[in-house]
This record gives structure tokens, C-alpha cells and sequence, in this order.
């Protein structure tokens, strides 16, 4: 994944794809970290009950623009966004480093990242 910022600059991500309902409902249930991103697709909420850790959350719309940024702790539940239809999720803190807010695009690209801890500023 590579997040696109203001400037045009790009953070790449490494990013796990739930697209079947399964995958949705178990998102990062379970997890104790994350490397990298999951997306949740189609999705407009998400829950964090039974998770271990706090999570970033970024709402996109159908263009992958980021509508909404939330950082949810263990055992809440999102509010639903209308214009969203996917749901990005990350440990927290993350999409503050990725420079991750609303208006900013996301963009889903095949290839290595770097070993660097996976994001790469070319």
C-alpha cells in the first residue's frame, strides 16, 4: 500500500487485503501487533471488542480517500460512516507516522517494501 500525501510524496505499507466476509469479521481479532496495514473491503465501521491492542482506523471512500481518521481502544464500537466504503486498520499511532488523515489517498501496489520496517519515502 502506498499512502500518498499532501505533497505527492509516498509512504509504502505493507498491507493484508480482507475482502471475504471471514476475513472482514475477523479483521485483527486475536492479534497482539500488526505489521504494516489491514484493509477491511466493503466495510463502513468496524468493532474492537475481544482485541488486544489499540487500533488506528482510517474510513475511505470509493476513490480510497481517507474520510475519516479514529484511533479506537479495546472494546468500542466505530460509528458507522456513510460515504466510506472500505476501513483501513493499523496499530495505533501508525497512520499519524504514515501522515494518514482526512483528504489524504491511498493507493494499493503490488511489491516488496523495504526492510526498514516497511515504509519507504522514495
Amino acid at each position: 500500500m502506498a499512502v500518498v500525501g499532501q505533497d505527492g510524496g509516498r509512504v509504502r505499507v505493507p498491507l493484508e487485503i480482507a475482502s471475504s466476509y471471514r476475513a472482514r469479521t475477523r479483521g485483527l481479532l486475536g492479534r497482539s501487533s500488526v505489521e504494516g496495514a489491514m484493509l477491511l473491503s466493503p466495510a463502513n465501521s468496524v468493532h474492537t471488542f475481544r482485541m488486544r491492542m489499540a487500533i488506528d482506523v482510517a474510513y475511505l471512500d470509493r476513490r480510497l480517500t481517507v474520510v475519516a481518521v479514529r484511533t479506537m481502544r479495546p472494546g468500542r464500537l466505530g460509528l458507522p460512516r456513510l460515504r466510506a466504503r472500505h476501513v483501513l486498520e493499523a496499530a495505533a499511532g501508525a497512520m499519524g507516522e504514515w501522515g494518514v488523515r482526512v483528504g489524504t489517498r491511498v493507493e494499493i501496489v503490488e511489491g516488496p517494501t523495504a526492510a526498514t520496517g516497511g515504509a519507504v519515502r522514495p
